[in-house]
């Protein structure tokens, strides 16, 4: 099979299980939101947020650089996967074990506290399966990651169901998760096993490498931590725990969302780092643009769609004592659209292997969101945590769309973007006259998203917007340098 062949196909199932993972993902919040509550869920996003903090800083750049030093030809593949597996172990350890014991400096609740230490032990196994994806990304077989969240997500689903049926509470909740953890990293584990055999390494010269590649990602990742996560952080610091539910149901929701972005760009990064290295500007800029129009294309009605159904989303969502939360997708819906567009270019920076430049940008988006959210929360609770959100991901996506200018020359056309505006323009019409009147079931709301969204593919089409025959730019190229230069199976 060719290699756009190999990548069509890859990237079909790879949709078709993410649609699969995403449905099963909406009905274990639906499940947990309805059993726990707006003060269960409230503890529930606490905990896990607050163990985010450590997991993400554990990961010190190594998720986005997996995939550029398996890509590269420094060396054999196998040993940069065994060094990566072993110093993403190390690192994961080293921070977690930290969380059981910083918890007990905050003001939370017993519940809260003991909820950390049996789930902190989770997130290690969502660490060492980036290692794994990366090597998926890089032999386009990404629907072995969405076979083991599917399976990892029926595990989770089954773990509350029984423990509802236990009444096994919020501790019940999070040894569901840890269970689904688990299961998601051994699925991925023996699915790697096709292509290659990881085991620790301990290798100086290869981690120093890793080491001098990562740390700018460590960097910003962290900083990116703190405008990203520290809205909810701070949300059940100053505020009720029932806001904090509200905020978090709302949250979890956009995490599915955001899942597109980042699974589509994981698809283009290892393309991306090949056209740069191999010097073929003209289709690395191709290819950006490309990529860049189809998440304007989705990002656009997604923010029109939720100004007229928020609330019934939300509340077939989480149930009905969350339906409040429908004001709260409103407004963060365009903190997404600044995702969906910002997600490429960052992505971008990283196959131009200028992550160093963007360190001084992330400490400024950080500061000024961190000094925002502490006089914002307080007085306006998740409306303002909501607002530094949107400001936070915007002025990243500018800053990141500007360092790739800055080195490859590249300026997104617009005018994919202004016509799926018009399309979106059309959808709001149809939902402001119709839409609002059939949304008090869950059939008729999906035919009220269904309808709308078909609006707006044939508005998209009339306007002129991109055709099916474009996409296929981003995958037509198969050049010797994409293809391994040392052991391993050809693509």
């Amino acid at each position: 099979m060719s290699l756009a062949k190999k990548v069509a196909h890859n990237t079909l199932i790879q949709i078709f299980g993410k649609i699969i993972s995403t449905v099963l993902g909406l009905f274990a919040i639906a499940l947990i939101t309805r059993y726990l509550g707006r003060s269960g869920f409230g503890e529930y996003t606490t905990v896990l947020t607050f163990l985010t903090f450590f997991a993400v800083t554990a990961d010190f750049g190594l998720t986005l650089v997996t995939v550029q030093m398996i890509s590269g030809r420094d060396w054999p593949e196998n040993k940069v996967l065994n060094n990566l597996f072993a110093l993403r172990l190390v690192s994961s350890i080293a921070c977690l074990i930290l969380a059981p014991i910083i918890i007990n400096f905050f003001p939370y609740s017993a519940a809260i506290k003991f909820g950390v230490f049996i789930t902190f032990i989770s997130f290690l196994f969502p660490a060492l399966n980036q290692v794994i994806i990366g090597l998926f990304q890089k032999r386009l077989s990404m629907s072995r990651d969405t076979i083991a969240e599917a399976l990892s997500r029926l595990v989770l689903i089954s773990g509350i169901i029984l423990t509802e049926r236990w009444q096994a509470g919020l501790n019940g909740i999070l040894l569901a998760t840890v269970a689904s953890a688990f299961t998601s990293f051994i699925f991925h584990y023996f699915f790697s096993l096709k292509f290659a055999f990881i085991k620790l390494e301990f290798d100086w010269l290869v981690w120093k490498q890793i080491i001098s590649k990562a740390w700018p990602l460590a960097i910003t990742i962290v900083l990116n931590l703190i405008y990203l996560r520290a809205d909810t952080l701070l949300l059940s610091l100053f505020r009720n725990i029932e806001e904090v539910g509200l905020y978090g149901a709302t949250y979890r929701v956009l995490d599915v969302l955001t899942t597109i972005p980042f699974m589509f760009a994981g698809l283009i990064l290892p393309i991306l780092t090949v056209a740069w290295l191999d010097k073929q500007s003209a289709y690395f800029q191709k290819v950006l643009q490309k990529s860049f129009d189809v998440m304007a294309m989705i990002a656009i009605p997604l923010v029109v769609g939720a100004q007229f159904l928020s609330r019934p989303v939300m509340t077939f969502a989480a149930g009905r004592d969350f339906a409040e939360s429908g004001r709260i997708l409103q407004v963060l819906i365009f903190a997404v659209a600044a995702i969906f567009l910002g997600t490429m270019f960052s992505h971008a920076v990283i196959a131009l292997d200028k992550q160093k430049t963007m360190i001084g940008f992330y400490v400024f988006a950080s500061l000024s969101s961190l000094i925002a959210y502490l006089i914002l929360i307080p007085r306006f609770s998740y409306f303002g945590a909501a607002a530094v959100t949107i400001y936070s991901e915007t002025i990243i996506a500018i800053f990141s769309a500007y360092c790739v200018f800055k080195y490859s020359r590249f300026f997104p056309n617009f005018k994919v973007v202004f016509k799926s505006l018009l399309s979106g323009l059309a959808m709001g019409v149809f939902l402001y006259f119709l839409g609002n009147k059939y949304q008090d079931t869950l059939v008729r709301l999906f035919a009220v998203i269904i309808s709308s969204s078909l609006i707006y593919g044939f508005s998209l089409y009339i306007f002129g917007g991109i055709k099916q025959s474009e996409l296929a730019v981003i995958f037509k190229r198969k050049t010797a340098s994409s293809e391994p230069s040392y052991g391993g199976p050809k693509l």
